[in-house]
């Protein structure tokens, strides 16, 4: 009896210990993924807005969210993981969640990125436990009028913004406040 009891702890402690290991296994593939998604995304900005590569080579730091989907009919939500670049390297992993409300119906993705030219945005990102767009360092939504324009001289705010790669159709007006939060490993 005492060792039908013993076979069943190791088997127990066997299977949780090969669960932990897959799981770990599964976890580096998603973070893998999306580290190459968010390099290919920040290449496409790069190639289809010139401003963008300025922005980049005098930026901090770089956040890129390879893709962020977007749903919602009245009520909506907003979800996505993305990267944190220091000199081309990646060096935090981060997530973005937005709820809305208003008139709104529809879905859609989106890329976006985010480069913060200097080390008081960068800090309040880091130690503010979860950056919130609207309550923290000014952010520049750049269009593609505002982009053109865009050169070193000119650059005088602390984030700027680039939203691009969209699909899908989402239609309306809403209330929205998105927070990115630093993913722990």
């Amino acid at each position: 009896m005492i060792r039908k009891i013993h076979v069943s702890r190791i088997a127990f402690f066997l299977v949780l210990a090969l669960g932990l290991i897959f799981q770990n296994r599964a976890l580096a593939a998603h973070v893998s993924a999306m580290d190459s998604e968010a390099l290919a995304a920040l290449h496409s900005l790069y190639d289809t807005t010139p401003a963008a590569k300025v922005l980049g080579r005098e930026a901090v730091a770089i956040l890129v969210f390879p893709k962020i989907v977007k749903a919602g009919f009245i009520v909506g939500a907003q979800y996505g993981e993305g990267v944190l670049l220091k000199h081309a390297k990646i060096v935090g992993h981060y997530n973005i969640s937005a709820a809305s409300y208003g008139l709104q119906a529809g879905g859609q993705s989106f890329a976006y990125a985010m480069f913060f030219m200097s080390r008081a945005a960068m800090g309040y990102l880091n130690e503010s436990g979860g950056f919130e767009i609207g309550a923290g360092p000014s952010v520049v939504l750049v269009d593609q009028g505002m982009a053109r324009s865009l050169t070193t001289t000119t650059l005088r705010k602390d984030v700027y913004a680039f939203v691009f790669g969209q699909r899908g159709l989402m239609a309306g007006v809403g209330l929205q406040g998105s927070k990115i939060t630093r993913i722990r490993p």
